[in-house]
């Protein structure tokens, strides 16, 4: 499927701001730590000394966490334009991207010559997620052959190395966001395929191995890309309203909570409906795309995108 090599990705609207936020759990505050009128920064991710990487542009920028200094670029070479779909590995040194030529690719976090890991060009990949131990990626794939393309996700799994991809989901979706929890035990998903209304995904899990899937948020908002804290003792997701299809842009939507007793991974779908909404904002796509827990679990970033007086 062809791709657009010269694509800058998204752009701000006129009258539109970005705003690279942080949600801190002990006093539930929110901080903003980047503003700009000029460029469109999505998805961040928080690295172990505290920088977040974020996308724009069609490639990585990374700035202190505290707002201390404004993004810089990331000097990767030898990658097509990236989308907003990155990961960090845990070996503190590694970044995994998502290419606009529907591939995954593996770079230095301090800049240099990506190296491509998926092999089937007959695919279209998303990555999402990465193993604990380092040694596996999460991505939704697509079909482009298929005349629905777009509805054709399921969840699959790789090595790092590209090798032994395998199938974890088999149900027309579609599916999205990939993520393992801390422990492994699961992969933290969103899916529509227990809803009979098109466009309403809700979170859901299922073991690696593709068994004991289950759905874990039941309610009439749109739910997608769940994020467990490093820590194992939250979760935050993003909420649309009821009857959104997809993840657009420029809604406005919730970041939701959940807490609860023990590990993420023991919670099932009794904890999950306690969700609470502890943000409302102008966003979606680009809003919470990855992980953007900080490693000691003590807050998160994000990024809104208010337009005029919303700001």
């Amino acid at each position: 499927m062809p791709f657009d090599d010269e694509a800058p990705g998204r752009v701000l609207a006129p009258d539109q701001i970005c705003r690279v936020r942080v949600w801190h759990r002990a006093d539930r505050s929110v901080t903003t730590v980047h503003e700009s009128a000029e460029r469109l920064y999505e998805a961040p991710n928080w690295t172990a000394d505290g920088r977040l990487v974020l996308n724009a542009d069609g490639v990585l920028w990374t700035m202190p966490a505290d707002g201390g200094a404004a993004p810089e670029q990331v000097a990767i070479t030898g990658v097509p334009p990236l989308n907003n779909d990155h990961v960090l590995d845990p070996d503190g040194v590694t970044v995994h991207v998502s290419a606009q030529d529907f591939h995954i690719w593996s770079a230095p976090l301090a800049g240099g010559p990506a190296t491509r890991v998926s092999t089937d060009d007959d695919a279209m990949h998303f990555l999402h997620g990465v193993s604990p131990d380092g040694s596996e990626l999460a991505y939704v794939r697509l079909d482009p052959s298929d005349s629905e393309v777009w509805s054709s996700g399921t969840i699959h799994v790789m090595g790092t190395d590209g090798g032994d991809d395998r199938a974890v989901t088999s149900e027309r979706g579609p599916a999205d966001g990939p993520e393992w929890t801390p422990d492994g035990t699961w992969i933290l998903f969103n899916t529509e395929q227990f809803e009979q209304e098109p466009g309403h995904a809700q979170v859901a899990r299922v073991r690696p191995d593709g068994t004991g899937i289950e759905q874990l948020t039941v309610d009439e908002h749109v739910n997608w890309f769940p994020h467990p804290a490093p820590t194992g003792d939250a979760a935050v997701y993003l909420s649309f309203p009821p009857g959104t299809e997809g993840h657009p842009a420029d809604e406005r939507v919730r970041l939701r909570l959940v807490t609860g007793d023990g590990s993420v991974s023991d919670w099932g779908p009794e904890v999950w409906q306690h969700a609470e909404t502890i943000v409302e904002l102008d966003g979606g796509q680009g809003t919470l795309n990855v992980n953007g827990w900080a490693p000691d679990g003590s807050a998160f970033a994000f990024v809104d995108y208010p337009i005029g007086d919303r700001a």
